[in-house]
């Protein structure tokens, strides 16, 4: 492993800012670096919380997740976003990112770490099985705007 590694959980609007440009890589469609820190903020409101890799000071990998409940698995880490730096990526980075979040998982005494990846991400799919987790559903999703006029 390399020395050069640290994970540490983002607890201020100053580290949340020097996440953003990997963030941008997974969710493009975010373009505002202050926006973006108020919506990590508020949704750390509701369990909410963003883990970054660095090396050598430099942010390059990230792992959002929450703490959440349902009926199918109790109290269970859902991970949101999960992103290396496409210059980054090889390293086995993702690998050690998923298991930071697998050891805060089970710090919480929680069984299960529970994600969503896109039908269209092969790549992604055979990462995640390759970390061992399994496909168990589907999801959907519905637009509600979607046709509507405005």
């Amino acid at each position: 492993m390399n020395n050069d590694l640290e994970y540490a959980l983002i607890e201020s609007k100053a580290q949340c800012r020097e996440c953003f440009a990997v963030m941008q890589e997974l969710r493009p469609h975010l373009t505002d670096v202050e926006s973006f820190v108020e919506q990590v903020f508020r949704q750390g409101e509701q369990g909410f919380r963003l883990l970054a890799l660095r090396e050598q000071g430099q942010v390059i990998g990230l792992a959002g997740f929450r703490v959440t409940e349902n009926t199918l698995y109790g109290r269970f880490v859902y991970v949101d976003d999960l992103v290396v730096t496409a210059s980054q990526q090889r390293r086995e980075l993702g690998a050690g990112l998923l298991e930071e979040v697998r050891r805060h998982t089970r710090a919480l005494g929680y069984r299960y770490l529970v994600l969503d990846t896109g039908m269209h991400m092969p790549l992604a799919q055979r990462f995640y099985f390759r970390q061992g987790l399994l496909a168990k559903g589907m999801h959907f999703s519905q637009d509600l705007n979607a046709g509507q006029t405005l």
